[in-house]
């Protein structure tokens, strides 16, 4: 299976996607501050993603240990962002959907690692 055919990795992608769009509509102030970390840390998950794909099975695991914490400060940063007010609830309520599906996927293939 090629690695950008696993699921954790096409949510994610589809995750900067949705976030991208989202920051382009934004105001100047925020776009370079809060939407540029949260973009960085997306893709900073992705890279951790492709990198646990492609690493041996005993390598796997510091890569998705990474990876899942790249998608706990995500958690943050949205949560952050909402209460700001730099993005509506509808948005935040959407943005976090995929953020716990992609850690669910996470925590699926850890899991799947530890037996």
């Amino acid at each position: 299976m090629q690695d950008f055919d696993m699921p954790v990795f096409k949510k994610t992608y589809e995750l900067y996607k949705q976030f991208h769009l989202i920051r382009n509509k934004s105001e100047k102030q925020d776009r370079y501050t809060i939407y540029q970390k949260t973009e960085n840390t997306i893709l900073d998950l992705m890279e951790q993603i492709l990198l646990a794909g492609q690493l041996p099975q005993n390598e796997k695991m510091s890569c998705l240990r990474g990876a899942d914490i790249k998608n706990n400060l995500l958690r943050v940063f949205i949560r952050l962002m909402k209460d700001i007010k730099s993005i509506d609830l509808k948005t935040y309520v959407l943005i976090e959907e995929s953020i716990d599906e992609i850690g669910r996927m996470l925590g699926g293939w850890i899991k799947s690692l530890s037996r």
